[in-house]
């Protein structure tokens, strides 16, 4: 069974068992000035893949926001990297709630700069998670996901969205991005899509490159 079949098997049932209340493990980064300053922060929750998925925080590290946190890597911006456990996707519960008021009553949050962004199962967790929440977040950015609940789509038409995929990916085709893409457009939504010729799954190393940081922190509510 493919991981697209499982995901898209999984965020079915979902849609029919009430979602369980879940405080799920994550890394947290903070900004070498937050205890300086009395500044509030944007804050960027990061999605992981599903071979990150347990109980074992330090696999975040591999790649993505906590691989480059862990290589010293520094950002203007909070990084939160929940952990999805064993067995569950991000659509299996609800995570979200207890992550958000945990940052926004214990971190100097900025509640007009919340941005989302994953990959794989974390892209499809960006697009789940966005629907259900339309009213938190500035921006949102998802890479090589997807969402079968396309029929709300149109509930985020007024979130900024930068979606990545590449063409020749075999884990998730590239048209769980292009329907979404075209159901957003139709409905006249703010989404920009960049097709990677010929590239494939692993398009993490996107995470290395500024100008996706540039583009959330443009983005204000």
């Amino acid at each position: 069974m493919t991981l697209l079949t499982l995901i898209v098997s999984s965020k079915t049932q979902a849609q029919h068992t009430p979602k369980n209340y879940q405080k799920y493990p994550y890394l947290l980064y903070l900004p070498k000035d937050y205890n300086t300053t009395k500044d509030s922060y944007p804050v960027v929750i990061y999605l992981h893949g599903g071979s990150q998925r347990g109980q074992d925080l330090s696999k975040l590290k591999i790649y993505g926001l906590p691989y480059l946190v862990d290589k010293g890597r520094e950002f203007p911006f909070i990084i939160a990297s929940p952990q999805c456990p064993d067995g569950k996707f991000w659509s299996t519960d609800n995570w979200f709630d207890s992550l958000y008021t945990e940052l926004t009553t214990t971190y100097r949050v900025d509640p007009k700069r919340v941005y989302l962004t994953g990959i794989s199962m974390g892209g499809y967790g960006v697009w789940q998670t966005a629907v259900n929440y339309p009213d938190k977040f500035a921006a949102v950015m998802p890479l090589c996901g997807g969402c079968d609940d396309s029929t709300q789509i149109c509930r985020i038409k007024h979130m900024p969205i930068w979606t990545f995929h590449g063409t020749a990916d075999e884990v998730i085709p590239i048209s769980e991005t292009e329907r979404l893409v075209k159901r957003l457009t139709d409905c006249q939504g703010r989404v920009n899509f960049t097709r990677l010729e010929k590239e494939g799954h692993s398009i993490q190393y996107l995470y290395e490159d500024n100008a996706l940081y540039a583009w959330l922190l443009k983005q204000h509510k």
